[in-house]
């Protein structure tokens, strides 16, 4: 299978990349495939930065992909979504348009583009009940074996521990699926801003999102039955915010916890970023200070170069 021409956009959160994909997805007949970890979930709007509103422009609707496709709770990783982002880019290439992959989430990025060979492997329960009665700090002390050297943040993240002792542990699949694809021209922009910058607008976007009902939205999601542990697992906003509404956090010690760890993972998704031009991926970086019309034409003259034509 081969996918003839894919763009892709990418950048830290609050840098404006759905904005930019939007419009360019009008000028180039495109359809837009979401690579966000979290905006796969149903519910999870304002905290996740959907913004589905850009997706219309001049009454124009901009058909977009792998958001909204699960419930809150459900399981989803980057073997599932390079699955879905092929078989999603292979559909819309038969319909003779173009894909456009945008978000933040760089692993899921990655393994597409490389096309990761993933090796999943058979759910254990009894490995879980063993690992449920464990502590977090016991676990990541088991995980050491497998991982040394493991950051604070990753260490004190339960849930990203225990799955990566479930693959270490489990055994894998006799039969793994291997996708069998390659992409023939694809074209990697990134969205690149000054620090001081990016940490601005994601202040100024926590406050507004705030306004918006950011807090209103996790206690629905809460009331509705939302386990608070899933919830807590998906870290930033839904994290800080739940243990804001169960009393855990006081609404400046939310606020401020909240606004740092959104600075550090904008921070990491930069590194992660330029790891991937390490291993191979060229990214061509747009200024995310110009206009609209300057990114777009800043675009264009990489896509329309040599073979690269936006149809």
């Amino acid at each position: 299978m081969e996918i003839h021409d894919l763009i892709v956009i990418l950048g830290p959160t609050a840098c404006g990349k759905t904005n930019l994909a939007v419009q360019l997805a009008v000028k180039a007949n495109a359809e837009i495939i979401g690579a966000d970890s979290r905006q796969v979930y149903r519910g999870l709007d304002i905290g996740t930065g959907k913004d589905l509103e850009e997706y219309t422009v001049k009454g124009q609707n901009i058909p977009y992909h792998l958001i909204d496709i699960l419930d809150p709770g459900q399981d989803y990783n980057a073997w599932q979504f390079q699955r879905d982002a092929l078989k999603t880019c292979l559909d819309i290439q038969n319909r003779k348009k173009m894909p456009l992959i945008c978000g933040g989430t760089g692993l899921y990025i990655e393994s597409f583009l490389l096309n990761y060979p993933f090796n999943p492997v058979e759910p254990d329960e009894g490995l879980r009940a063993e690992l449920e009665k464990l502590s977090t700090e016991e676990l990541a002390n088991r995980l050491d074996k497998f991982h040394p050297g493991l950051t604070d943040e990753d260490r004190n993240n339960r849930h990203r521990v225990m799955r990566m002792l479930e693959t270490e542990l489990s055994k894998p699949k006799e039969n793994p699926d291997i996708l069998d694809y390659s992409i023939k021209k694809p074209i990697v922009f990134g969205i690149d801003m000054p620090r001081e910058i990016v940490r601005s607008r994601i202040s100024t976007r926590l406050k507004t999102r705030l306004d918006e009902g950011m807090i209103e939205e996790t206690e629905q999601l809460l009331k509705s039955g939302v386990d608070k542990k899933w919830l807590f697992k998906l870290g930033l906003e839904y994290r800080f915010l739940s243990q804001y509404i169960l009393g855990e956090l006081t609404y400046d010690e939310m606020f401020s916890g909240l606004e740092t760890a959104i600075h550090r993972f904008a921070k990491r998704q930069m590194t992660w970023f330029r790891r991937m031009e390490k291993r191979g991926i060229k990214i061509h970086w747009i200024d995310g200070l110009l206009g609209m019309e300057e990114k777009l034409e800043s675009v264009y003259q990489v896509v329309s170069h040599k073979d690269h034509r936006v149809h």
